[in-house]
């Protein structure tokens, strides 16, 4: 499939008017050929536009037509084949394996909102039947349902780019939840953008539904962003990306004249507890998982292991010689853009030239252009509680040890440490006291919390959470991964006294679709 740089307003394709993008491959810093023009504000009240106009159309559409959308997608991007793996490894420098792997998880993510839907559950009917002869009042007939926002703005993330990009999680379940989508392409893959983005297009086109429900464009500055969060037609947004990106949108969408929800995943270091008896038992092995999940795609995740907190003494020595010999003998990986190398490089000399901060170790520099040095650091509790610099989110393979002094000062450090998407109890059955007394605070600063497993590798399911207080995420009472993820789409409305000829589908008598509605406070069978 031949690549054109367009971008996609519903079924069109139009050449940008904007200054050109232009991918540039990292693993050799070669400019790649393909110029992807940058759209204006006309063009993102087009989109918009289209947008309004298929919403009340597309919310409405069937459980089974939207449900074989979603599939018609994954569809239509397997069908793409090897061109869209050469793309996004070229544009990424991610291996082959880990894209091929991505493209199933973008897929099979699809699919599982499609059952999702067909399922109805999200809908959450409730119905509480009038009681005329109730005294001393009588009580009306209330019937609930959830309904889609409105036309939604997703911004694709730099380091999956399917997965968190044109049709991966932000936007699966916004369509899921009966929202048009008007996707930001990432500039790091645009190419790898505008394939997926043919592939949704060309889905929308297969079940003959409004042109508006997918649009997707290029942004030369940041100027098509900040005007598509500014629309009025946009009603949510999801990003993925840096604190400071989010927090810039984060701001456009809470001034609007009418404010709206917008789902920013943004920072996160994601402490590791070493816990005593486990540390004792098996620190060696710790050390060499640890830095395994460290390394994995050159520490490219939002969920990478940043911080591990331990007690000090023999132990945590052990663990820190293991770990460090580890690191040294780390292969350099590419990361994703120059952009990104440059901005590790300045966090890893930071954290470097911290007075508070002695260097372990570094990994091998390596060869070529944008290569990942892998490096370990070690501080105090005391010194990281009182410096919020240490909690800086470095992107990409380099963590910070805390050695504390006791399990209270462990404990002090939890509750010093800003929102993260995950928290990491490394443990054994010795452990169990001291895991239950760090419990409640780990569940007030992270999305997730785990046992004896790293952070690294989020699964696609029912009750998977990624998310987390700020800075973390810009909400903390959602998900961005697995089916809950449709619930940041949705708002209630309750329907009082309508006749059954007004009332939507899922809310009729004899309940023809079929739902396991709420009745009068009892769940139907």
């Amino acid at each position: 499939m031949n690549l054109t740089g367009e971008l996609l307003i519903g079924q069109q394709a139009i050449k940008g008017s904007r200054d050109p993008i232009v991918a540039i491959n990292p693993a050799t810093g070669e400019r790649l050929p393909t110029q992807f023009f940058g759209g204006t504000q006309e063009d993102v009240a087009r989109a918009c536009e289209l947008a309004w106009s298929a919403f009340d159309g597309y919310r409405e559409s069937s459980l089974e037509d939207r449900a074989t959308f979603l599939e018609s997608i994954a569809d239509e991007i397997e069908a793409i084949g090897d061109a869209l793996i050469d793309q996004a490894v070229t544009e990424s420098g991610l291996p082959q394996a880990r894209i091929q792997g991505e493209r199933g998880r973008t897929c099979g993510q699809l699919r599982l909102f499609a059952k999702t839907v067909r399922a109805g559950e999200w809908l959450d009917v409730r119905i509480d039947p009038a009681l005329p002869d109730r005294q001393p009042m009588p009580r009306v007939d209330l019937r609930q349902r959830h309904i889609a926002l409105g036309p939604v703005a997703v911004f694709g993330a730099s380091n999956f780019p399917l997965a968190f990009s044109v049709a991966g999680g932000d936007t699966a379940s916004a369509l899921a939840a009966g929202c048009p989508v008007v996707v930001k392409a990432h500039p790091a893959h645009p190419g790898t953008c505008e394939l997926v983005g043919r592939a949704v297009q060309a889905a929308v086109k297969k079940c003959g539904l409004p042109e508006g429900v997918f649009s997707m464009l290029h942004d030369s500055s940041f100027e098509v962003g900040q005007a598509l969060v500014a629309d009025p037609r946009i009603k949510a947004g999801g990003f993925t990306g840096s604190r400071k990106g989010g927090l810039a949108l984060l701001q456009i969408a809470q001034k609007r004249p009418e404010p709206i929800p917008f789902y920013a995943e943004m920072s996160s270091i994601n402490p590791v507890f070493l816990l005593p008896a486990a540390l004792k038992a098996r620190g060696k092995a710790l050390a060499e998982s640890f830095v395994g999940s460290l390394n994995m795609g050159a520490g490219q995740f939002c969920t990478n292991p940043g911080l591990v907190i331990a007690i000090e003494g023999p132990d945590l020595d052990a663990f820190v010689e293991a770990a460090s010999e580890v690191v040294k003998a780390s292969v350099a990986q590419t990361m994703l853009t120059p952009g990104i190398h440059e901005a590790y490089d300045r966090g890893v000399s930071a954290l470097a030239g911290n007075a508070k901060v002695h260097e372990l170790a570094r990994g091998p520099s390596g060869e070529g252009v944008n290569q990942c040095q892998a490096g370990l650091f070690m501080t105090t509790g005391e010194d990281l509680i009182a410096d919020e610099a240490l909690q800086a989110e470095i992107f990409g393979a380099s963590s910070l040890i805390v050695a504390c002094r006791d399990s209270a000062e462990v404990k002090r450090v939890a509750e010093a440490l800003e929102g993260q998407l995950t928290a990491t109890l490394q443990m054994d059955d010795a452990d169990i006291d001291t895991a239950s007394r760090l419990l409640p605070t780990l569940e007030r600063k992270a999305g997730r919390v785990m046992a004896n497993g790293w952070p690294t590798g989020v699964e696609v399911s029912h009750a998977m959470v990624h998310g987390g207080p700020f800075p973390a995420t810009s909400d903390a009472r959602s998900t961005s991964v697995g089916t809950a993820a449709i619930f940041r789409f949705l708002r209630p409305v309750c329907y009082q006294n309508l006749p059954d000829a007004l009332l939507p589908e899922a809310m009729r008598e004899g309940n023809p679709l079929k739902l396991r509605r709420l009745l009068d406070g009892e769940r139907e069978d």
